[in-house]
């Protein structure tokens, strides 16, 4: 009796020193895009806030390319110990398997999904000389000149791109997608008037709303947002099936120990209900979600069926 007790105690300590010690070493956050945009930033943030929760050392490795696929990829070779992590938007999650033929990695399969991290609405932007000023004046604008109106975005299969798509099958309306390299210069080219409209993260274009720079006319969340309290709902304006979401999520290679994987998850929704880095999140417009790593899986099949249809429906390729 005496020499199992002593066994049982050794192998439980074992146990609990292996999870007390996680991280041992730096452990690399994969952002599957170039620095400066919004995952990047809620990446950056979770790096640097999980580290002081776990006592670790956290960095941020930008790997662009293929709207995410090859940063997603590498987080799927990489060892399934919890020093490899992803934090991505949706396109990789729920949109380039349904976009690219030779996809390299099964979102549903290679990855254990942690949580997804944020949520923010998608806002029509317009330039400011536009005449128009509210969502019935933009569906009887495009159906005026059907074809003929353009939306910029940050690329094809992107977030504000599928919105436009969404937009234009719920209105019966069509206009000609400009797909740019990102969404910094799609903004800047309405501002300039190159392009008639935009769905952007709000947390993208907030400023130059509050400046006067682009005119907000819909966002598509489920109630009005705070910072933009005069902007209806499309939903408000009887366009249906519109509350539309870009997000960004972490996960980690598929086969993490279950102790790992409890401790990130943990460190994750810590991190994110810190104060302050849910007022800095809110402030730019993002929604806490924090979920746990079921709903988040959930959420991701329910997400890769609703962006099937829109992407079969609208016959878009990742050109």
């Amino acid at each position: 009796m005496r020499k199992s007790l002593a066994a049982l105690a050794v192998t439980l300590g074992a146990c609990f020193g292996a999870f007390a010690a996680y991280p041992t070493k730096t452990v690399t956050v994969v952002v599957p895009f170039p620095p400066g945009g919004s995952t990047d930033m809620v990446g950056r943030v979770l790096a640097q806030k999980m580290g002081e929760k776990l006592g670790g050392t956290f960095i941020v490795e930008n790997k662009a390319g293929a709207t995410g696929a090859i940063g997603a990829a590498a987080v799927k070779n990489a060892p399934a110990d919890g020093y490899t992590l992803l934090v991505s938007s949706l396109a990789v999650f729920v949109v380039n398997p349904h976009l690219q033929k030779s996809l390299a990695y099964d979102p549903s399969r290679d990855f254990d999904l942690l949580s997804v991290a944020v949520q923010a609405p998608n806002v029509l932007v317009v330039n400011p000389a536009l005449p128009v000023n509210n969502m019935a004046d933009v569906i009887a604008y495009l159906k005026k000149n059907p074809g003929k109106s353009t939306f910029a975005s940050s690329g094809a299969g992107s977030s504000d791109h599928l919105t436009a798509e969404l937009f234009w099958q719920e209105t019966g309306t069509s206009a000609i997608h400009v797909p740019y390299k990102g969404g910094a210069p799609a903004i800047q080219d309405v501002i300039a008037g190159h392009a008639d409209f935009s769905f952007q993260n709000i947390n993208a274009v907030l400023p130059q709303i509050q400046g006067g720079k682009l005119k907000a006319l819909g966002i598509t969340s489920a109630k009005r947002s705070p910072l933009l309290p005069n902007v209806p709902t499309l939903s408000e304006s009887g366009i249906k099936n519109a509350e539309i979401y870009s997000w960004q999520a972490v996960a980690a290679p598929k086969g993490l120990p279950a102790d790992v994987k409890a401790r990130l998850h943990g460190a994750i929704v810590e991190s994110l209900k810190d104060p302050a880095v849910a007022k800095k999140m809110t402030d730019l417009g993002f929604e806490i979600v924090a979920n746990t790593p079921e709903q988040f899986s959930r959420f991701q099949a329910q997400e890769l069926a609703r962006w099937k249809k829109v992407i079969e429906t609208g016959k878009i390729t990742a050109d």
